[in-house]
């Protein structure tokens, strides 16, 4: 009895082990490797922008024409001794009544008080004047409608403004996205990006302008570095619409943070602690995205798969007039300087990005 009792002991024992040595050798390494993957698809990340898209963009106000001095009224001098002289040339006073002399309008001819009539040179002239403003009139009717022509030929926007039906004054808005991957020895940018972010007024018009030319050109300074990009341009026909496409465009590139380290939105900052992962492996890429809602009628660019496409898109955007802009962000990840955004975590989550 005791040698079988022993028996079930040992029996059961040895099930216990190799129930729990199957259990870690079957799930163990899946639940690690689906932890470290979560870990790993995650970074820090910056944010700054601002703007509305429910008010009209704002437009440079016209300078108001000076008005014209008005005329000095000639003084009037009186004589005694000749009973009320006034400065007037075409009034004076004969034995106390005032004779009015009419004032002829427009070129005139010469009378000879010899031959007491008008000569022929006075009706020459008059005609050559006619002819003179008929000419003009034909010449700046003609210039109208050539510019008139001109105008709804391109959109009836010029580059600087718009007149009234053009793209400043209608309801049509594009949003465009360039999102950009840098290698990492490309650091220099994020210390830019933050600096920007902590120091330009994005609740201001002026501001907010200024935060899109600054991102622009510190990403055009680092061509050598650019290494994957995904862009789009879309145009919709009304500001919710652009709204609500906006929104969806942050909001999807936001969650791909594990913490938003630095914001600075409507003249906001917040700022979060991060603490790395001391066992992740070394930055090897740094991804920053700009993301706009302009007064354009058409896209800005089109689909963008090489260097020069992305100078070209960046260029072009970094020249939009400033009342064109009607809402902008920046998005970079990682943020913090001591974070890093592994190739793994790269193909995680900016599958769509494009190698350059």
């Amino acid at each position: 009895m005791k040698y079988f009792a022993i028996q079930r002991v040992c029996l059961a024992v040895m099930g216990c082990f190799l129930a729990n040595a199957i259990d870690l050798s079957g799930s163990s390494p899946e639940i690690r490797m689906s932890v470290d993957m979560e870990a790993q698809a995650r970074s820090s990340g910056g944010r700054s922008g601002g703007g509305s898209f429910r008010s009209s963009p704002s437009r440079p106000s016209s300078p108001s024409r000076p008005s014209s001095p008005s005329r000095p009224s000639s003084p009037s001098y009186s004589n005694p001794s000749s009973g009320g002289y006034q400065s007037d040339p075409y009034r004076y006073n004969r034995g106390g009544g005032t004779v009015v002399v009419p004032v002829p309008v427009g070129p005139s001819g010469y009378t000879n008080p010899s031959y007491g009539g008008t000569t022929a040179y006075g009706s020459s002239n008059n005609f050559v004047f006619i002819l003179g403003l008929l000419l003009m009139g034909g010449a700046g009717f003609a210039l109208l409608l050539a510019y008139l022509a001109v105008k709804a030929k391109s959109g009836g926007s010029g580059f600087g403004g718009a007149s009234v039906g053009g793209e400043l004054d209608n309801n049509t808005v594009t949003v465009s996205k360039i999102q950009v991957a840098l290698l990492a020895q490309a650091r220099e940018i994020q210390a830019d990006l933050t600096q920007f972010s902590l120091e330009i007024d994005t609740d201001t018009e002026e501001g907010l302008y200024q935060l899109m030319q600054e991102s622009i050109l510190a990403l055009l300074r680092s061509p050598e570095n650019w290494s994957h990009v995904l862009a789009s341009s879309e145009t919709v026909k009304s500001r919710e619409a652009a709204e609500s496409l906006f929104n969806q465009i942050s909001v999807a590139e936001r969650s791909k943070f594990s913490v938003e380290t630095l914001s600075n939105v409507g003249g906001k900052v917040y700022r979060r602690d991060f603490k790395p992962d001391p066992e992740e492996d070394p930055a090897s890429f740094i991804v920053v995205t700009l993301v706009s809602g302009t007064a354009h009628d058409r896209p800005l660019f089109d689909k963008i798969q090489t260097e020069a496409a992305l100078k070209e898109s960046l260029q072009k955007l970094a020249a939009i007039p400033p009342d064109y802009l009607m809402v902008f962000e920046l998005l970079w990840s990682p943020q913090d300087a001591q974070d890093s955004l592994t190739y793994e975590e790269l193909l995680t989550e900016y599958t769509e990005m494009a190698q350059i």
